[in-house]
């Protein structure tokens, strides 16, 4: 008789995790729901990577503002030529770490996953539409294109603190444009974890928040603080600013009027709990 493999599991999740899970299937509109240590196990994966992911892209943000001071003060020489080698690989080195943080995330589910005797399906492929949203899409689009074409235009002055602002803002950008691209992607096409309605739910919710705090350009709204309000041109720094509380206003309207996650996610399995 063969011998039966048993899949690698997660340890039991906490009591405190337990409670959470409970809180956040209340606050999505699941309450009759209980909470199962799959769930929670999932949940607290997702804070961690969440939490690791915001302290990273802090760390990013301050080592920008260090590269470009340090330049400022020492001129068009060969700090300055060092200083963009630098910024170049700390961009790589983000985009790996946040793969990483994905990888991680992913993992978990697929051992969760290993454990379910049947696995639910989604009625549709879930898109980024789904698990987005056109405006939110249209503000994240709009926002790194529009800091491009202001860096863009930086570069034609002559000025050469003005331009190593903008040098040094065009790679950030392209690092954090990079890791949105990639994170969504990982959203998107990773497998569902589910054996019932309530999961399978649960499973779209936590899609949805997880492409709308990836969406979320507040590194693109903080990089030109650290390496463009320094600069003599007065018309520069107010494009910024306008174009800064433009984006938050913009953002903050859309969170108002679109659909909360929980209804998101019941449109796209075709439940009908209440909200």
């Amino acid at each position: 008789m063969p011998k039966t493999t048993v899949p690698d599991v997660d340890p039991p999740a906490r009591p405190a995790d337990l409670e959470r899970a409970g809180e956040w299937l209340a606050g999505h509109g699941l309450a009759g729901a209980g909470a199962t240590p799959l769930l929670a196990t999932r949940l607290a994966v997702r804070r961690r990577a969440r939490l690791a992911a915001s302290v990273l892209l802090a760390v990013f943000i301050i080592a920008v503002a260090l590269i470009y001071t340090g330049a400022t003060f020492d001129g068009w020489g060969s700090y300055r030529r060092w200083s963009l080698l630098v910024l170049t690989a700390l961009v790589v080195g983000l985009v790996l770490a946040q793969s990483l943080l994905d990888w991680r995330v992913r993992q978990a589910d697929r051992r969760a996953g290993a454990t379910l005797s049947r696995r639910a399906a989604l009625p549709v492929r879930l898109g980024w539409r789904t698990v987005l949203g056109w405006p939110r899409a249209a503000v994240a689009v709009a926002t790194v294109a529009g800091a491009v074409a202001l860096a863009v235009a930086a570069l034609t002055r002559p000025d050469s603190t003005t331009r190593h602002a903008a040098v040094v803002l065009l790679i950030g950008l392209c690092g954090v444009a990079v890791g949105m691209v990639v994170q969504l992607r990982h959203i998107v096409t990773h497998p569902v974890v589910a054996d019932d309605e309530v999961s399978l739910t649960a499973d779209v919710i936590m899609r949805v928040e997880d492409a709308r705090d990836v969406a979320v350009p507040t590194v693109v709204w903080s990089l030109p603080v650290v390496s463009v309000f320094s600069t003599a041109l007065g018309w520069w720094n107010a494009a910024w600013l306008a174009f800064i509380v433009l984006g938050v206003v913009t953002l903050a309207v859309i969170n108002s009027r679109t659909a909360r996650s929980g209804m998101v996610a019941r449109q796209a399995t075709g439940t009908r709990r209440a909200a």
